[in-house]
């Protein structure tokens, strides 16, 4: 099902205001930690701004659910991996911080995803509606 162009002006417009709230602080929606993800659009070169609720790795890295998108995966995981060395996050309040990504396989995502689904339950209730296994991926700072 395409987007109208309705849609992706309300999508822009809501991430629009959820990022200035996230730069003056407030980064939480829901319940949950938020930051602005900066990733390069892998067709058309131009810099993207998404914001995604975080969970922590339990170290120094953040984790981050690809859920949604046409086909399973979300533009923002497609923009990410396509450009990954071109990647930085935004924390409340704070400076861009390079990143690396690492879509987590196997144990190290089961482990992941069981500590997710415990601080966010919903995200379980979203996986079993859906016939595409979200990706998990970890950034760490680079």
């Amino acid at each position: 099902m395409a987007t109208s162009g309705f849609s992706r002006w309300m999508q822009h417009k809501m991430n629009a205001r959820m990022n200035r709230k996230i730069r003056k602080g407030k980064g939480e929606f829901m319940g949950m930690d938020v930051l602005i993800l900066h990733t390069v659009g892998r067709r058309s070169g131009e810099p993207r701004q998404t914001p995604i609720s975080w969970f922590s790795d339990g170290g120094e890295g953040w984790l981050l659910v690809a859920s949604g998108g046409q086909g399973g995966d979300p533009d923002w995981q497609r923009n990410l991996m396509a450009n990954p060395d071109r990647a930085t996050i935004e924390l409340p309040a704070s400076t861009p911080t390079p990143v690396r990504p690492q879509v987590l396989r196997g144990q190290e995502r089961a482990a992941a995803w069981a500590s997710i689904t415990v601080a966010q339950p919903r995200y379980a209730k979203y996986q079993d509606k859906s016939e595409h296994e979200y990706a998990v991926v970890r950034l760490t700072a680079r």
